[in-house]
């Protein structure tokens, strides 16, 4: 019978109701969670895969003979059958006409941003990015500094640490007329779960920009459609959606943007013709000139299984898991108060379900206004088997402004006496006393329940006083 807990959420946000036949999956393809006492709430550092996705694979392993694609024999042309279908339907699942945009696989993410980073021509032109951008994207500012780009920072407001616009529209404005402008930003904050406005994609492009739309962290839970939005360059993680395989991201890139990019080397794979004697080479057309080496053929076809299975569940289904989900954690976090009436959490990011996705990241305190350190809270829940993630999750820019960090504090910070070459993490802790260096993110996904919230939200109250 259901608890009156689960009549009340149910009533705050009936369309969950809508959503049992995620239940149903759970109970068949994700059995493990349960008979393992698992509460796994970290579905933004990585999702979970399915029994059926494994068991899919291996029939396909155990079946045929792959070979290496690069070759016409038999068991190398069976391989390539199966790496260009998965491509294929890449572009299909992300609705990308194949006539405007190409998949070119990567190990990850961060490979697919390597990629742009290292290609592409910012001599003379900027480089403009959120505060509110994963390491990976930060990284590419260094290419820009090496070839004489500008890069500039557009910062974040608390408390829902959405983009200043007026600040964003400015700089959008003023593109560099010597030479090429890449803009980036996350369409999902990997912190605060906020949901940039896709519409600044056109806006962007009006203005002249190049636009790097980092999925990473949005297209776990929500359709990501190129037919309607048109950016530049977006980098995927697979294992993010589905958890199987790890190893193999993508860069899904317009064709038109793809050309103004220049690869600093090349390898196995990405020529056409290469000489020694003659020192010269010509690279492959399209997404085999980004390609190094050889692919991991006997897991790419493991990609088009994932995305098939997500397919079947529907993104509106897990849309309205994950928001129904995050929004009662936030509703019953944020009304925890101690008895000296201070908030037990500060929440950073949206308060509500609106325009946010499904991590809720937060500091605990005590009842006199103390912060708890989030490795105590990490290690404490470590103890009854919930899975967390903490830190700053490669995030840097969301978390200073989030714990408070100023440009002053770290510059004192990055200059002390010993710090010039290296600087550790308890180095960089010990920068700023009393302040935290990181937080606590809870993040909800595919099949996330009501008691894996519960469960969380009675290790909360545990805090308590």
């Amino acid at each position: 019978m259901p608890t009156q807990a689960f009549q009340t959420f149910l009533e705050r946000y009936p369309a969950y109701a809508q959503t049992e036949a995620l239940d149903q999956l759970r109970r068949k393809d994700y059995a493990r969670l349960d008979a393992n006492e698992q509460i796994y709430l970290d579905y933004t550092g990585g999702g979970l895969y399915a029994e059926s996705q494994i068991q899919k694979h291996q029939k396909l392993l155990s079946e045929n003979v792959f070979g290496n694609p690069h070759s016409t024999n038999p068991t190398s042309f069976a391989a390539t059958q199966l790496v260009e279908s998965a491509r294929e339907y890449i572009l299909k699942f992300f609705k990308a006409d194949p006539n405007e945009y190409l998949a070119i696989f990567t190990s990850n993410a961060s490979g697919a941003l390597k990629l742009i980073g290292e290609s592409y021509p910012f001599a003379n032109g900027r480089y403009l990015l959120t505060f509110d951008n994963h390491n990976s994207v930060n990284g590419i500012r260094e290419f820009a500094h090496a070839r004489g780009g500008e890069v500039t920072y557009i910062p974040v407001m608390l408390p829902d640490m959405r983009v200043d616009a007026s600040q964003l529209n400015l700089e959008l404005a003023r593109p560099s007329q010597t030479g090429h402008n890449l803009f980036a930003y996350p369409a999902q904050s990997n912190f605060s779960s906020v949901k940039h406005p896709l519409e600044w994609i056109e806006l962007a492009h009006s203005h002249g920009w190049d636009v790097l739309l980092d999925a990473a962290a949005f297209v776990p839970t929500s359709q990501l459609d190129l037919s309607a939005v048109h950016p530049d360059f977006v980098p995927v993680s697979f294992y993010k959606i589905f958890g199987y395989p790890t190893g193999i991201g993508a860069l899904i890139a317009r064709k038109s943007a793809l050309a103004k990019l220049h690869r600093p080397w090349f390898a196995g794979g990405t020529i056409t013709v290469a000489s020694v004697q003659g020192e010269k080479h010509y690279l492959a057309d399209n997404f085999a000139a980004f390609e190094d080496g050889t692919l991991d053929y006997l897991n790419i076809p493991a990609i088009e299984i994932g995305l098939r299975h997500i397919e079947a569940l529907g993104y509106p289904v897990i849309g309205a898991r994950v928001s129904a989900l995050s929004g009662w954690l936030l509703d019953n976090l944020t009304a925890m108060k101690h008895s000296t009436g201070k908030p037990l959490v500060q929440v950073y990011g949206p308060t509500s379900s609106v325009g946010r996705g499904g991590a809720v990241t937060v500091n605990f305190f005590d009842k006199d206004g103390n912060i708890f350190d989030h490795r105590f809270i990490e290690n404490e829940a470590n103890k009854i088997n919930i899975s967390l993630r903490t830190g700053c999750f490669c995030n840097p820019g969301a978390g200073e402004v989030a714990m408070g960090v100023s440009r002053v504090e770290l510059d004192v910070c990055f200059t002390k006496p010993g710090h010039e070459d290296r600087l550790s993490q308890d180095d960089f802790r010990l920068c700023f006393d009393g302040k935290s260096t990181g937080a606590v993110r809870i993040s909800i996904g595919t099949v996330t329940n009501f008691n894996d919230v519960q469960a969380v939200l009675a290790f909360a109250r545990g805090l308590l006083n």
